[in-house]
């Protein structure tokens, strides 16, 4: 083996010096705000925030744990904080037409007040108002002013009786009318006496009565004509006088708002409707028992902002439609339900107006209704309060419609990245509303800088949620295991909630050793228990291993068989494990058969590299002549689905060693991908994968031989156990790197790769195998000789088109 090639125990893991740090404990460690390590998201959660141009709201995408939601409610708040306070907002009666409450503006920080006073108001109105309508003063004004009036009625019902009575007859008034009787000595005839009468005389007082009748009619009128003159002197009167009683009221209400158009618009409208109402408070007088102000007269009062709080900052967890849009309550009332303005209640979006709303975006999309409200509220820039049933019921209602709110305010939304490509390939209007993407990282580069935030963040957390303090040690073990999530020595991960959660865990061991601080021992500890909760399926896989049951071979030679290494994923724990890689070959037009994609246990990606496998093998040895080969590969015992493009290598090694006769190493996995033209690209997972192969090679012991090799990029990737890094600094294990396939065949076999002209190398001699195959198909008649893929009429059925994402991080 090369040894030019083989990396040091000093290689495969970063270690932090602990005397490097320039405290003793965290608890000298000033108090850090937000998050680390996020300046790209910040600085475009900066430019949203500062555009006032209508969709540039912000997506904040990344994934869970780097500090999204923190970061952002701490910088939101710190931008907030810096801007005058928005308006305040109410409802109020609309005095024209009811079903449409008003929405009024005020200076941020006054609508609870405006709303006491208009009560004031009111109250006071409802109290001096009848009183003034008693007073002698609007007495005398309402004699005054139809006074003459009446004596003008008076004095055409005085001559009509005079003249009833210069012709022998009385005026008497009746329930129907007035009507006309003869007169006998002063007094109404009776019908006897007018029976008695003789018949000229009869006839003679009815035609007298007949034509008083006549007179009497015109007579009415004229006084019916007096009597609604003098109604509308004295309604004239009435509201005049009401004005004059409340008229100070209002002035100095007004006073109070003379700056705001809106508001004396309304109060000039309230004293108006109080005006053409004013019998209603005058009839209110004389019931004692009602005490609740007219609901007409009252202020709904919104929203409200503290003027020297600068913009509202709201995050809604839970943004149904109607605690994001806001609702119409309704009152049950004898069967049936009524509501009025009062019974507004504002959403998130009505109580982030001129600030910032905060939602998840999942939450937004899988709520009803809400996504498709959301853009419109967006569109219109202005918020409307309307109950979902309206919008569906067969039958309109007749119900309240609340004047919209203008709209002016930031939303966040924050979500992964996938659902981020989603809506911005699926939904048009995302794209004109959202503008502005901020990208939450989850490492960061390692520098003195970064150490110091670090730890100052390690602080913050211990102090904020009381835990005890880390020591220099301690904080140099979380730097390092930060490099391992982040899987780069030169990087450290910014994904703070999972390191929150151990230095938690650390504190309980050092609290079960009645430690004052936390250290590097407390750390390793939380490290072990936290996996040994998670690895049940780990220990149940070696244990298979161990019994034989699953067979992985780590000694010896053998052709047609290499050891290649996966990394299952169960969530919160991964872990390698290896897997044997078979290949059979014979003579025929198959090409590369891949047994698990047939068997459809293999994915898009792990397809593709089958693929790529087969171009190099093409290229390479079938330049002047078709490929005649028939190679069928499997992962041998593996019933789960098979993704990925690192055991590409592995393959392409198991192929040439079944064509040259060629054995490879079994105490070495490999794990790596390639392209076409043999260059080894790097892999994911390389520090679970070599910690797989280890627990392996542990199992039947160390036999100082072992070990896997790795791409060459990957060295700056190993963050291993330390027990695995002392067993190969203890020369036990061994972990080499290497750039090309022809590479990687000479330490799998210890014979020259060479090229497909040298006879005695690997190339040579599968060249000379797949010679013979060609040779033998000679004979077969008709059969067009192609290089074909899969197997043909086997191709399974295509697969919908998967969704765009990111393009994965190796």
């Amino acid at each position: 083996m090369s040894q030019h090639h083989e990396l040091t125990a000093e290689q495969l893991r970063a270690v932090v010096n602990p005397d490097a740090l320039t405290f003793e404990t965290t608890a000298e460690l000033r108090e850090v705000r937000g998050t680390v390590g996020q300046e790209r998201a910040m600085a475009a959660l900066e430019f949203g925030c500062g555009v006032d141009q209508a969709g540039y709201n912000i997506f904040a995408s990344g994934p869970t744990g780097t500090g999204r939601n923190s970061a952002i409610l701490v910088r939101v708040r710190e931008i907030a904080a810096s801007r005058p306070a928005p308006s305040d907002w109410c409802y109020v009666s609309n005095f024209e037409d009811g079903r449409r409450p008003t929405a009024l503006r005020l200076a941020p920080g006054t609508a609870p007040a405006f709303a006491e006073e208009v009560d004031g108001l009111i109250a006071m109105v409802r109290r001096e108002l009848p009183r003034s309508f008693e007073s002698d003063t609007y007495e005398a004004l309402k004699e005054s002013t139809v006074g003459d009036v009446q004596s003008e009625r008076n004095r055409i019902l005085r001559e009509l009786e005079q003249e009833a009575r210069t012709q022998g007859l009385i005026l008497q008034p009746t329930p129907m009318g007035v009507v006309t009787l003869p007169m006998a000595e002063g007094h109404p005839m009776s019908r006897e006496q007018f029976e008695q009468l003789p018949e000229e005389d009869r006839k003679a007082l009815e035609e007298r009565m007949e034509k008083l009748r006549e007179r009497i009619g015109e007579a009415l009128t004229q006084a019916r004509e007096l009597e609604k003159e003098a109604k509308r002197r004295v309604d004239d009167l009435d509201r005049q006088h009401a004005m004059s009683a409340i008229r100070e009221a209002f002035a100095e209400l007004k006073g109070k708002h003379a700056d705001n158009a809106e508001v004396i618009r309304y109060l000039d409208r309230m004293a108006q409707d109080i005006v053409e109402h004013q019998e209603e408070f005058r009839a209110e007088a004389q019931d004692e028992q009602k005490k609740e102000l007219p609901t007409r007269y009252r202020v709904n009062v919104l929203v409200s902002n503290d003027a020297a709080a600068g913009a509202p900052v709201v995050a809604e967890n839970n943004p149904v439609y109607y605690n994001l849009l806001g609702r119409l309550d309704y009152q049950p009332v004898a069967g049936g339900a009524l509501t009025d303005f009062t019974f507004i209640k504002p959403g998130a979006l009505h109580r982030a107006n001129g600030g910032f709303l905060i939602m998840q975006a999942i939450d937004a999309l899988t709520s009803p209704f809400v996504w498709e409200a959301l853009k419109r509220t967006l569109r219109s820039r202005e918020a409307s309060i309307e109950n979902i049933g309206e919008q569906f019921t067969p039958i309109p209602a007749a119900t309240l419609r609340p004047e919209p709110i203008p709209l002016g305010l930031k939303v966040i939304l924050v979500g992964t990245p996938l659902i981020y490509f989603l809506l911005y390939l699926y939904d048009e209007e995302f794209r004109k509303l959202f503008k502005v993407r901020a990208d939450f990282d989850v490492d960061m580069p390692q520098d003195e800088e970064v150490l110091r935030v670090f730890a100052e963040f390690l602080a913050t957390h211990a102090r904020n949620d009381g835990l005890r303090p880390l020591d220099r040690r301690g904080v140099a073990k979380m730097v390092e295991h930060a490099k391992r999530l982040a899987g780069d020595q030169e990087k450290v991960s910014t994904r703070m909630a999972p390191l929150a959660d151990l230095v938690a865990e650390a504190n309980y061991w050092a609290r079960q050793e009645g430690a004052e601080v936390i250290t590097d021992r407390h750390v390793d500890r939380a490290l072990e228990q936290k996996e040994y909760r998670s690895r049940m399926l780990h220990d149940r896989l070696y244990e298979f291993i161990a019994r034989g049951d699953i067979i992985v071979h780590t000694e010896g030679a053998v052709v047609g068989q290499v050891n290649g290494l996966a990394v299952l994923d169960l969530g919160d724990y991964s872990f390698g494990r290896p897997s044997r890689i078979t290949c059979r070959v014979t003579p025929g037009r198959a090409g590369v058969i891949n047994v698990d994609r047939e068997a459809q246990l293999a994915g898009a990606i792990h397809t593709k590299a089958v693929l790529i496998l087969t171009g190099y093998l093409a290229g390479t040895y079938a330049t002047n002549a078709p490929l005649s080969l028939s190679a069928s590969i499997s992962f041998e015992q593996s019933y789960e689905v098979v993704e990925g493009d690192s055991a590409s290598c592995a393959e392409l090694f198991v192929i040439l060693s079944s064509l040259s006769g060629v054995p490879l190493r079994q105490d070495i996995a490999l794990t790596g991908s390639m392209d076409q033209y043999g260059s080894v690209q790097p892999i994911g997972g390389v520090n679970q994968k070599i910690e797989g192969f280890y627990t392996t090679c542990m199992l039947g012991g160390l036999t100082g031989t072992q070990g896997v090799m790795i791409p060459r990029q990957n060295a700056k990737n190993l963050m291993l156990k330390p027990e695995v890094v002392e067993a190969v600094r203890a020369g036990k294990f061994h972990v080499w790197t290497y750039e090309t396939v022809d590479e990687g065949l000479e330490m799998l076999t210890g014979v020259r790769a060479g090229k497909p002209d040298e006879p005695d190398t690997i190339h040579g001699k599968a060249a000379a195998k797949l010679q013979e195959f060609g040779n033998a198909l000679q004979g077969v008649k008709g059969e067009e000789r192609t290089t074909i893929i899969e197997v043909p009429g086997r191709t399974p059925p295509p697969r919908p088109p998967a969704p765009p994402v990111p393009p994965s991080r190796p």
